[in-house]
């Protein structure tokens, strides 16, 4: 319907909506009520703008996008291979084995491994089991500290088929039986070194046959257990034959969950998912078995060490250096004594690095890459200069997730990247979650992808059966399905729900911001807890920090509190005021602070905060000593009974 026109030129007062206007000046079209002609043109050239700006984008990420495209075409030709081939890990090992039988494969201490010595011992425990009765698809729990034994171990009983379950070593009384338990397993190994721990827990698994190993002559506490370095000497070296009724798809371990927020989950990790992610790092990573040792001081029952880690020389023939325990004082030192060319860390290893003396040794190593997960972006750059680092690549990726990424050129800051041009090839986003992590939908029922610098919850699109794609879940099939999210990107897809909150920018780069139900709103803001604790820790002389959001009584959402490490009482209270103020805005600055002489930590280095988000500020409650942040005068005071019943009640100013 054409636009009416009076005599005098002018348009008639009707509605425009869905009409055109028709002459030899104007081609627009659709023009809605109270829009003009120049509204429009501006509409077109902002259009005409953004075009130019995402094209801009995508030439600049270009280079990037199809390095890491080349890689991952040829990880995707090695996985359809091992695919095809109906491959196993233990299957690829002996291939490796075969290659270089008498390379170092492992040093540990003054210890060195040959993978035909590795090969010889896992098959041992393997022969030693299937005459214990294990059969494929069983469980066993493995309960120790980082020694070689502890792959071998885990090999030898994934060479029958048999599914270790990799128990936290530092779990004790309830939660390790959880673990034992839930894992359905039929035996327990366990290093003596830990059997304390065992014997705590013995009435409750009365049932289950025992096994000690380590710690040469010591006395076994645990009743019944067997002493299975003697036991094992006369079993044969032999390849075991249940090693040809192998599976690419078959369950390979159990990993477990950190339980930062729970009782650890035992995740299921499959033949084919060991195998991306170890062959994914080499690949993505550039590591070459010619060349480079890795130095691995991070728990063998964590995915980084046995996957990441141990799957480097178990898959592609890598020298592993490997660490009881973690040690800031000797990482450098031993990466020089090994000559290693690539470093891991975890958690908040890399700050612990960063707060030991100076030393010859911090420059004099010939590493070449560190990677991991956990570098807090606040002194990235800090850390890779003062230890020369040339490059970090810092990665993301849960346990049991099939969403994965990495930072593959140093972006400081990034866990990793979606390329912008081919968004399609890697199908993970970011979606909308309210500030209890529940996933926030439109009115179709659909999730909302975010925007660039939205933040967002990681999704990752699941392809059943796919090694790459497919979300192999937990032990616990309860446990799985709240993990999944259904309608995501279409009518009928579905995705595993990370769990964690990520920001991307606008050129495709990703950001840690915190895990769902962490973040806090606070005076009409969303607090990110990652964030906080990053600039807190850092203001406090780079001191464990954990933030959390606490109720105060009469006020909406949560305000924010600060549990900071200070053995020695020397943290400066008003240097920490000054520099919060300066750093932070209002609403994020902690308006409670407490003092901790320790803090319980998981085994990956990641603080813990449920406890002491339950017991918030009540001084009555707290013994350790809690400050106030005066509105009136920017400092913190002492929190004394009297106050906490004026903050209480409303009568004191937040």
């Amino acid at each position: 319907m054409k636009i009416d026109k009076m005599e005098t030129g002018t348009v008639a007062p009707i509605a425009l909506e869905e009409r055109s206007i028709e002459n030899e000046n104007s081609s627009f079209e659709g023009l809605r009520l109270g829009e003009t002609k120049s509204d429009i043109k501006n509409s077109c050239w902002s259009s005409v703008y953004e075009n130019i700006r995402r094209a801009c984008v995508q030439l600049s990420t270009l280079p990037r996008d199809l390095r890491a495209l080349v890689r991952y075409l040829k990880l995707l030709k090695k996985i359809r291979h091992a695919k095809k081939n109906n491959l196993s890990v233990p299957g690829i090992f002996q291939e490796v084995v075969r290659k270089h039988p008498s390379k170092v494969a492992f040093y540990f201490e003054d210890q060195k491994w040959t993978f035909a010595e590795v090969d010889e011992y896992s098959n041992k425990i393997a022969n030693y089991f299937s005459k214990k009765g294990i059969e494929n698809g069983d469980s066993v729990a493995v309960f120790m500290e980082n020694r070689v034994e502890y792959v071998c171990t885990w090999l030898g009983l994934a060479k029958l088929g048999a599914v270790p379950a990799l128990i936290n070593s530092n779990l004790r009384l309830e939660p390790l039986t959880h673990c034992i338990k839930v894992a359905s397993c039929k035996m327990v190994i366990f290093g003596k070194e830990l059997q304390e721990a065992i014997v705590d827990i013995q009435d409750e698994l009365e049932d289950i046959p025992k096994f000690a190993t380590g710690e040469k002559g010591e006395e076994i506490l645990v009743k019944g257990a067997i002493d299975l370095d003697t036991d094992i000497q006369d079993a044969p070296a032999t390849t075991p034959s249940q090693m040809e009724q192998l599976n690419f798809a078959d369950k390979l371990v159990y990993i477990y969950t950190s339980g930062t927020t729970g009782l650890p989950k035992p995740a299921i990790i499959k033949h084919s998912r060991y195998f991306f992610g170890a062959s994914a790092c080499s690949s993505i990573f550039g590591m070459q078995e010619d060349e480079d040792i890795i130095y691995c001081p991070v728990p063998l029952y964590h995915l980084n060490g046995i996957l990441i880690g141990a799957g480097q020389t178990l898959l592609v023939g890598i020298p592993l250096v490997l660490k009881h325990k973690f040690s800031a004082h000797n990482y450098m030192i031993d990466c020089v004594r090994y000559r290693c060319t690539v470093g891991q860390y975890i958690g908040e290893i890399c700050r612990y690095l960063l707060n030991t003396p100076a030393k010859p040794e911090d420059t004099q190593h010939k590493l070449r890459l560190m990677f991991g997960n956990g570098l807090r972006p606040q002194i990235w750059e800090q850390f890779a200069n003062r230890f020369k680092i040339p490059k970090i690549s810092e990665f993301y990726g849960s346990t049991e997730g099939n969403a994965n990424i990495i930072n593959i050129d140093g972006k400081p800051g990034a866990v990793g990247f979606v390329s912008v041009l081919f968004s399609n090839v890697y199908p993970c986003a970011l979606i909308k979650v309210d500030e209890s992590g529940e996933v926030v939908r439109d009115a179709d029922g659909m999730c909302i992808r975010c925007k660039p610098g939205e933040p967002g919850e990681f999704v990752g699109l699941i392809v059943k059966n796919d090694p790459v794609r497919d979300f192999h879940g937990y032990a616990d099939k309860r446990a799985t399905a709240k993990k999944i999210a259904y309608d995501v990107l279409k009518k009928g897809d579905c995705a595993f729900l990370s769990g964690d909150v990520l920001v991307m920018d606008e050129d495709g780069y990703l950001y840690f911001k915190d895990r769902t139900g962490d973040t806090f709103r606070w005076r009409g803001e969303n607090v990110s807890t990652s964030e906080v604790e990053g600039i807190v820790s850092k203001i406090a002389g780079n001191s464990d920090a954990v933030v959390y959001g606490v109720e105060v009584p009469g006020t909406e959402g949560r305000a924010g509190m600060a549990a900071i490490h200070d053995p020695e009482g020397t943290l400066d209270l008003e240097e920490l005021a000054e520099g919060i103020q300066k750093s932070l805005p209002s609403y994020a600055r902690p308006l409670f602070i407490r003092i901790v002489t320790k803090f319980d930590m998981t085994g990956t280095y990641k603080l813990k905060k449920v406890n002491l988000q339950k017991e918030g500020f009540d001084v009555s409650q707290v013994k350790d000593k809690l400050y106030f942040l005066d509105a009136k005068n920017g400092k913190y005071i002492d929190l004394s009974a009297e106050l906490y019943e004026k903050i209480s009640s409303g009568q004191a100013r937040l």
